[in-house]
């Protein structure tokens, strides 16, 4: 009741006006100003990417702890490397890349090394939602490879020993023998990975780009922010909030369906 509470209190207040109108009842007019703005908008068409990346952002620590599992020369050390960036602040993460992937940094230095033209990676609205999401993924693998490993723990040996012997391909274990003991270790992992992506990259979004170039990096968790914290705004962000909820729970359910659906057809 005490998560619940709260939760309804926003939304009621979302049905509420701001400045001149504040406390009274303006029915739907926040969420037809919400759908009205472009800054909104692009903040909706960003979500859509975030789905687009969310396989690779559940792929990389798969991956990477299945070859932990399979014990590749160096997996202790690995383990740890893989780990260490999801303690360190948004902050900090965001700075390093910031100094890394600046138009005259070092990555940009490496590049011309080998022919290829500088690339403004965090001034291109095309490449700069793309690149701090990548940052997100960095920072970020290490807890759900954390998740994976200890879902490899519930996986029966034998079935992989048997796969040894079979002659599979490590291709085919994977397809035929982890996916399916793991489908749900990976659910949990989709389901937490992309509540991350819409909820936890608000430090990177406010130290690597502010929301810009042209508001191109804006995500809705950001929207908020600044409708609450510097246009006074609370109603139109009480409604972003519940905008953003529904499409947790949309794309939460979605997700495990589809999921629960790939589980029964393996």
């Amino acid at each position: 009741m005490l998560r619940l509470w709260p939760l309804l209190l926003g939304v009621n207040f979302s049905f509420t006006g701001d400045g001149e109108r504040n406390g009274t009842t303006v029915g739907l007019d926040n969420y037809r100003d919400l759908l009205e703005d472009p800054l909104f908008r692009g903040a909706l068409r960003n979500v859509g990417l975030l789905v687009l990346l969310l396989p690779i952002a559940v792929a990389i620590p798969g991956l990477l702890a299945t070859f932990i599992y399979l014990r590749v020369p160096g997996h202790r050390f690995f383990r740890g490397v893989y780990f260490f960036p999801a303690v360190l602040s948004p902050v900090i993460v965001g700075a390093i890349f910031n100094l890394l992937l600046a138009f005259d940094g070092p990555l940009n230095a490496v590049l011309g090394g080998i022919g290829i033209g500088p690339v403004d990676w965090l001034g291109d609205p095309r490449a700069a939602i793309v690149t701090v999401v990548a940052v997100h993924v960095w920072a970020t693998f290490g807890m759900a490879l954390v998740v994976f490993l200890a879902g490899f723990a519930t996986l029966d040996g034998a079935l992989l020993d048997a796969a040894r012997v079979d002659g599979a391909s490590l291709a085919q274990t994977i397809r035929h023998v982890i996916i399916p003991g793991l489908s749900r270790t990976i659910q949990f992992v989709f389901v937490t990975t992309m509540i991350g992506m819409l909820t936890s990259m608000f430090g990177l979004l406010y130290i690597m780009t502010s929301g810009g170039p042209e508001g191109s990096t804006y995500l809705p968790e950001y929207y908020i922010w600044i409708q609450q914290g510097q246009m006074n705004r609370p109603a139109l962000a009480s409604a972003a909030s519940t905008v953003l909820f529904l499409i947790m729970v949309v794309f939460g359910l979605l997700q495990l369906s589809l999921l629960r659906r790939s589980g029964r057809t393996e």
